[in-house]
Parts: structure tokens; C-alpha cells; sequence
């Protein structure tokens, strides 16, 4: 199947639009933390955070679940970090996290 210049173009377009409108959302919901321990063994951080808007959580400090094993690698207690976090399968999980500025 051949696409023509003008059809990948539009894509690539829509996809970068598509990009860019998750990525500000996504920033636009994370909260501020520091990451007081971090159990790899089991999968979790302890983060103490301050409000997270988008869970209708008041700031405070508690164990969140880690999907991404690769963030064990990049963060440790003591860190000060942005983060996403939502209530996936009953749980919290977080689902993006960055050193802070």
C-alpha cells in the first residue's frame, strides 16, 4: 500500500497535535512530591505529596504501586519529583514521574 506525501503529511500532523494535547494535560495534572522510600521488591514508592487534583487527594504521605519498573532505575528516596498518579484497579498507581525543575 502506497501513501501518498500529502495523506502522511496530514498523520503526521494529527499525530503530533494528539501528542502535544496529552502532554500538556498530563503536565497540567502532576503533582509535587519527594519520594521518602522505595520497596523495588515489592513494586511501590512512598511519596510524600501535596495535592493531587486530579484524585481529589489532599496532600500527604503514602505507598503508591510502580508499573513501570524502569523508574526504579531513575528515582530514589530523597528525590524531589513531579508525578501522575490515577486509581487504576483499585489502586494507585503512578503513571509518570519526573525529577522536579
Amino acid at each position: 500500500m502506497k501513501i501518498s506525501k500529502h495523506l502522511f503529511s496530514l498523520f503526521l500532523v494529527i499525530f503530533v497535535a494528539c501528542f502535544a494535547a496529552v502532554h500538556a494535560q498530563e503536565k497540567h495534572n502532576m503533582a509535587d512530591g519527594e519520594i521518602k522510600k522505595v520497596n523495588r521488591e515489592n513494586k511501590k514508592m512512598t511519596i510524600k505529596h501535596g495535592d493531587i487534583k486530579s484524585l481529589d487527594m489532599p496532600g500527604m504521605t503514602m505507598v503508591f504501586q510502580i508499573r513501570d519498573i524502569s523508574l526504579f532505575e531513575t528515582f530514589k528516596a530523597g528525590d524531589k519529583v513531579k508525578f501522575v498518579a490515577e486509581k487504576l484497579d483499585g489502586a494507585f498507581v503512578v503513571t509518570n514521574m519526573q525529577l522536579a525543575d
